[in-house]
């Protein structure tokens, strides 16, 4: 478990997964191991690979992710990048099942950061069947990219073509879930007051809520902060924000054992 960036629930739902799976986890934070600065990323993809059956790396770049994988003769697992958060992902499609059960024809709405949280719940949702809204502060958006990937795959899914709007109240009118995350990741603390100021009109609350289906749920990856979503909303029978924390140690107990062929 290679850790650039601290996680309270990455860490022990690995750690304590891992432990339920019979495996051992280890955890390297930044003093323990610097990527690509003593050692070439080829160096240390493979003699990790001599000690342990698989990678975990939550990283700043998601090119070391990707030079991990490419070197690496075990299973590397993308904890987090700068670009892509594949495991919340599993983890709230997770929790929107076991509230929902079916998910093809829901609608989910971001409100927020155009991130790498979204980034995979907007690829993520348009392949289990459920349409995408999203609502980000001008100059927020998403990567273009994964914009346009995402819209090829509801092409592929039959789903609608994805809403986009800088307004949090057009994004949310129609759907059944609501998500979203930080105003200020880790590594954008000097850029707090500008966001802040920039992000006003985001905060979900029963309000915003209201401009959505009847039953409609929230979705916070956390830690959340007071000004993301009032505690009205984040401790209502709405929020699914405690199932989809402990989702995150189910979903990464059944990718190890699927990448270890024990699925």
């Amino acid at each position: 478990m290679i850790f650039q960036k601290r996680s309270t629930r990455t860490r022990v739902s690995t750690e304590t997964g891992a432990s339920l799976l019979g495996a051992h986890a280890l955890f390297l934070g930044p003093s323990d191991i610097q990527l690509g600065v003593n050692e070439s990323m080829r160096d240390t993809a493979q003699v990790l690979s001599r000690f342990n059956d698989l990678i975990l790396a939550r990283v700043f770049q998601h090119e070391d992710i990707v030079e991990l994988g490419e070197w690496a003769e075990v299973p590397v697992i993308n904890a987090l990048s700068e670009l892509h958060h594949p495991l919340q992902t599993l983890a709230d499609l997770m929790a929107l099942e076991e509230r929902f059960g079916g998910l093809r024809g829901k609608t989910v709405s971001w409100v927020g950061d155009g991130n790498n949280v979204l980034h995979d719940l907007m690829l993520g949702c348009t392949k289990v069947g459920m349409n995408v809204r999203i609502a980000t502060p001008a100059g927020y958006n998403c990567d273009p990219t994964i914009l346009r990937k995402t819209e090829e795959l509801t092409i592929d899914n039959g789903t609608e073509p994805v809403f986009t709007t800088h307004v949090a109240a057009e994004a949310v009118v129609g759907s059944d879930v609501i998500a979203t995350d930080t105003w200020v990741s880790m590594g954008q603390e000097d850029e707090k007051a500008k966001r802040m100021a920039d992000f006003a009109g985001y905060e979900v609350n029963s309000e915003l809520m209201a401009k959505a289906n009847p039953g409609a749920v929230f979705l916070h990856c956390l830690p959340r902060h007071p000004e993301e979503v009032t505690d009205e909303v984040f401790y209502s029978e709405a929020s699914l924000v405690f199932p989809e924390a402990e989702n995150r140690m189910w979903t990464v107990m059944a990718i190890m054992a699927a990448q270890l062929g024990k699925h």
